[in-house]
């Protein structure tokens, strides 16, 4: 297997052999590489600032190149940067100077803390100890979060010349204590398509199916639509297909050490026969790929 880098430092694609299948793997929250300037910036010690990370869940794809898929793997933390959201979600008040008239100042994520700089981890503590300059974020965006998109793009794109279309799955993990409103479910997976809008049902369907089969709690979109990225890239009736998966790190990650739990193996082998399925049911999907394409 070939492992090609988009930009080494920052971000990786870890390329198949060859591409067999119409999917592309994306993983933008599991870097563990904190800049030394960035932490030297943070009011928070080495556990905490990890809190928002969706822990070694590029781990737990690892086997995507080896059933023919690109994975494209960040090496950057979330609590850094966020390509999961608009490239100028950024809050004021983060910053030492006034910001350009195109940031977006106003959505709900960068009122909760959330932005593509984030403010805060996760349990809303505040990451850093004074503001930014205006340079310092920029800089971000221009250097690691539009390359990463950039780098993105081509796997999707090159992916639906190939084969007539394109499945994305982003991979994140979401908190063990997340429950349904209004029930005592916590679901293991949650599978996000943007309320039908990123791909096509069919697909969501089969996705809740298979891990259901395994014997996992699936729900769909709630509390978890799909950000960004999903929003973004799905449009199904070009035969692009976008699906964000959440996964329950209390399967796998003690919440507390943030060490892996000895069910991890058995987490990592569940997503590889996920993978498998998916794959196999696109292939056969009304005859053909060109079907979902179609859609």
């Amino acid at each position: 297997m070939d492992q090609a880098a988009g930009d080494c430092q920052h971000f990786e694609v870890r390329e198949p052999a060859l591409q067999t299948i119409p999917f592309v793997f994306n993983s933008p929250h599991s870097g563990s590489q904190y800049p030394v300037d960035f932490l030297a910036e943070s009011n928070l010690d080495a556990l905490s600032i990890r809190r928002s990370a969706d822990h070694y869940v590029d781990e737990l794809f690892a086997d995507a190149p080896e059933l023919g898929a690109p994975l494209l793997v960040a090496h950057f933390p979330r609590a850094y940067l966020d390509v999961n959201r608009e490239p100028y979600e950024l809050d004021p008040r983060m910053f030492d100077g006034p910001l350009p008239p195109y940031v977006n100042i106003g959505s709900m994520r960068v009122a909760g803390g959330l932005g593509t700089i984030p403010r805060i981890v996760a349990e809303n503590m505040e990451i850093y100890r004074k503001r930014l300059s205006v340079d310092e974020g920029l800089s971000r965006v221009e250097g690691i979060y539009k390359p990463y998109h950039a780098c993105l793009r081509k796997l999707i794109a090159r992916t639906h010349a190939r084969f007539g279309l394109s499945v994305l799955i982003d991979c994140h993990s979401m908190p063990g204590n997340i429950r349904l409103s209004g029930s005592d479910v916590r679901p293991d997976f949650i599978i996000g398509d943007r309320y039908g809008t990123s791909a096509s049902a069919e697909l969501s369907r089969a996705a809740l199916q298979f891990f259901d089969d395994m014997g996992f709690t699936a729900v769909r979109n709630k509390p978890y639509a799909g950000g960004f990225i999903t929003e973004h890239y799905g449009r199904p009736v070009r035969g692009l297909h976008a699906l964000q998966i959440e996964i329950n790190r209390g399967l796998y990650v003690d919440e507390t050490t943030l060490e892996k739990r000895d069910e991890f193996p058995i987490i990592a082998a569940a997503l590889s026969t996920f993978m498998r399925r998916m794959s196999d049911y696109v292939a056969d999907f009304s005859g053909g790929m060109t079907a979902l394409a179609a859609e």
